[in-house]
């Protein structure tokens, strides 16, 4: 078999183009797209309401509704601990046992001091059983709290 050289110019016609250059130039260039893709939208959210929320002096701003007192009831291994605005409630267990008679009642006393209020977070401890944050839930069912959310345990 005969070969023939195709050359011109003294150059062979195939290039190998090396491709990991412009590879990790597309990858730095992708990044960093990421990275003020995400910065701009939330300098745009802090641009939007200082603009929108722009406060004069002679503005007074109201005190918050009655319902938008915060109401929490902490799941602890100790009890139930029942957060209203400044005011908190100590259920401790009695007997080795969870009882939810008197924090109902004493949801329902809340509930007729606020009856526009319908919501309510539970935070529990990591040591307590699930079962126990579903009483919790129960009895703020049962005090007339329907809209429940769960959080994580706050500091004392």
């Amino acid at each position: 078999m005969a070969q023939t050289e195709q050359k011109s110019g003294g150059r062979d016609s195939n290039v190998e183009v090396n491709l990991v250059p412009f590879i990790d130039l597309m990858s730095v260039l992708i990044t960093f797209l990421l990275i003020t893709a995400v910065w701009s939208q939330v300098s745009m959210i802090q641009l939007g309401s200082s603009i929108y929320g722009k406060k004069t002096s002679d503005q007074i701003t109201p005190p918050p509704p009655i319902a938008d007192i915060p109401l929490r009831l902490d799941v602890k291994e100790s009890g139930f601990r029942l957060i209203v605005g400044p005011e908190k409630y100590t259920f401790e267990k009695k007997n080795n046992e969870w009882s939810t008679v008197e924090l109902v009642e004493r949801l329902e006393v809340v509930r007729q001091m606020y009856p526009d209020k319908s919501d309510a977070t539970v935070t529990v401890d990591n040591e307590v059983p699930y079962e126990k944050m579903i009483l919790g839930m129960d009895a703020l069912l049962g005090g007339g709290f329907s809209s429940i959310s769960i959080a994580t345990v706050e500091a004392e």
